[in-house]
């Protein structure tokens, strides 16, 4: 009688199940974005320190927590919504009385390590408003959406009470993409849309007395002021508020329509450009690589949010729909406002470039980000196969 042989399975098959379901399209287009960052950082950063390996050093590690993101199914993740958000809100009242103040700016508190709190709501934000949506699934009336209006107010009006207009921006962003997706009607849209419009034509016809010197705005900080103010017109002070949009669009309008080429950008490394390996590196990207660059970089951006919306569009819960679509506007809005505050056509706040800015605490929430979008993907095609 011969005795069974039992075959130990190849470490290859043992790995498998847990790649099982990853979206290979989503994972493409992060890729992509990634060789971009790595190669536009290389050029605007090799001479400034370590920007470069930290950069990457980020990278991997942004990989490495949307990895264990994703083996998390989106009915744990939502078992943390309301917790996340608990924390992330009593961080920021605790900032408010007890934070560091850094270039008149309160936006740190020490708890054994310093951290910035308001980064946790961008996540925090749109999990809790997609768990009270799930909640209230089914029975949604106009008290639901007060309430979840004021579970967004909260956290939006601590964060620019720091002062943090470019943070409080993304928060409010993840907020009202879940709000609108929950199917806010349209009715109660178009009107803020119009105001805006109207607030924005009045603010630009209006803006020699407007921005005269001594007036003050009162519902904004004077920096604010002042930002709006040399957006309309960067030449009042070139070398001074203005410089950082001045040479921005110098940099982009001197690449033309093939760029410079790498590592030839003058502006970047004569360091005409300020901030050239964080919130201004896409100046340093489009000098180098030109339109054809940036409609490629642009591209890149578009296939990654549309791939996160079709993964929002087939999630099996309203949580996950909520969600999905939710993270996919916060790479929207990342993208979206930093090539418009560079390209002159948006206010300077402070918010980096996906994947191609420097910045450690930005490259954490971006890899949160894409492990919530794989954890969704993950788990329709899980639940199909």
């Amino acid at each position: 009688m011969s005795a069974a042989v039992f075959h130990q399975p190849s470490l290859a098959r043992r790995i498998a199940p847990v790649f099982q379901g990853f979206d290979g399209f989503l994972a493409f287009a992060v890729l992509l974005l990634a060789c971009a960052g790595l190669l536009t950082m290389y050029s605007s950063g090799y001479d400034h320190g370590t920007r470069f390996m930290d950069h990457g050093r980020n990278m991997l590690l942004a990989g490495f927590i949307m990895f264990v993101v994703a083996q998390v199914p989106p009915q744990r993740l939502m078992f943390f919504a309301v917790p996340v958000y608990v924390l992330g809100v009593s961080l920021l009242v605790a900032v408010m009385l007890f934070g560091i103040t850094k270039k008149g700016a309160t936006r740190w508190i020490n708890v054994g390590v310093v951290i910035q709190p308001s980064e946790i709501l961008k996540i925090a934000m749109p999990l809790m408003l997609a768990w009270w949506f799930q909640r209230r699934e089914g029975q949604l009336r106009t008290l639901d959406y007060v309430v979840a209006t004021v579970l967004l107010a909260v956290p939006v009006g601590l964060i620019m009470k720091q002062p943090d207009l470019g943070t409080a921006l993304l928060v409010l962003a993840a907020g009202m993409s879940v709000i609108f997706f929950a199917g806010l009607s349209w009715k109660l849209i178009v009107p803020p849309v119009i105001i805006g419009l109207i607030a924005v034509a009045l603010i630009v016809g209006f803006e020699s007395q407007l921005c005269a010197d001594g007036l003050d705005w009162r519902i904004l900080h004077d920096y604010q002021k002042q930002r709006i103010c040399t957006l309309l017109d960067p030449t009042k002070d070139p070398l001074g508020k203005g410089f950082h949009i001045i040479q921005g669009m110098i940099a982009i309008g001197s690449g033309g329509i093939g760029g410079k080429g790498f590592m030839q950008g003058t502006q970047t490394h004569l360091e005409f450009i300020p901030e050239r390996t964080t919130d201004f590196i896409f100046a340093a990207y489009s000098e180098e690589f030109g339109l054809a660059g940036n409609l490629a970089l642009i591209a890149g951006f578009i296939f990654l949010i549309f791939r996160g919306l079709a993964i929002a569009l087939d999630a099996p819960t309203l949580f996950s729909r909520l969600l999905a679509g939710a993270v996919t506007m916060i790479f929207f809005t990342y993208a979206f406002v930093n090539m418009g505050m560079v390209s002159g056509i948006l206010p300077v706040v402070g918010v980096p470039l996906p994947f191609i800015s420097y910045g450690g605490t930005a490259m954490v929430t971006l890899g949160l980000g894409l492990g919530i979008l794989m954890s969704i993907a993950r788990a329709k095609r899980l639940m199909q196969s």
